[in-house]
């Protein structure tokens, strides 16, 4: 689908043009910029920002990117001659109002309201990051826990239901996105 299809907010820069599955569900309010793909079934909500411009951003399938989050990358420098691209895999819901700069987000994961996850961070496949914690740069969290604070620490390993949570969350917000989709 043509980026004009989509939104007016979605825009090239450098050279670089956003490529978006067909599937994905774009607010007209939000807005991604430059070196950034997004897999199938994903939605990115009101006011959402992603921004590829110095660097890339790749968003896996079934992601929810929730309102006001913001989504960035950390470009090349002599302090970082390699920078740090944004990558998300897939099954992730990214919470209202969160921040991820340059970071690694494994699949099947919760990143909470207000969160921050920040330069060179890793955050592993099934884990939660619990609404306001703060991952600091080149933090690596451990799969299969809650992660809670600021800077974050592990709280607790994650419940059988929580564990499933993550698939019911992105096919939740699947379902939702189709139906705005046919509005």
């Amino acid at each position: 689908m043509s980026q004009e299809a989509l939104s007016p907010a979605v825009r090239n820069f450098a050279g670089s043009s956003p490529q978006i599955e067909a599937s994905v569900f774009v607010d007209k309010s939000a807005v991604i910029i430059g070196d950034v793909e997004i897999g199938a079934d994903s939605s990115v909500w009101p006011c959402a920002v992603v921004r590829g411009d110095m660097h890339y951003v790749r968003i896996g399938e079934r992601v929810s990117v929730q309102d006001n989050a913001v989504l960035h990358i950390t470009h090349a420098s002599d302090y970082n001659p390699e920078g740090h691209p944004l990558i998300i895999g897939d099954d992730v819901t990214i919470g209202h109002g969160a921040c991820l700069h340059g970071c690694t987000v494994g699949s099947r994961v919760l990143i909470g309201i207000n969160s921050t996850v920040l330069d060179g961070a890793l955050v592993p496949d099934e884990v939660v990051v619990a609404a306001g914690a703060l991952v600091p740069p080149g933090k690596q969290l451990e799969s299969g826990y809650l992660y809670v604070g600021s800077p974050c620490k592990k709280a607790r390993a994650l419940s059988e239901k929580e564990l499933s949570f993550f698939r019911y969350s992105a096919s939740n917000y699947v379902e939702i996105k189709n139906k705005y989709m046919q509005e």
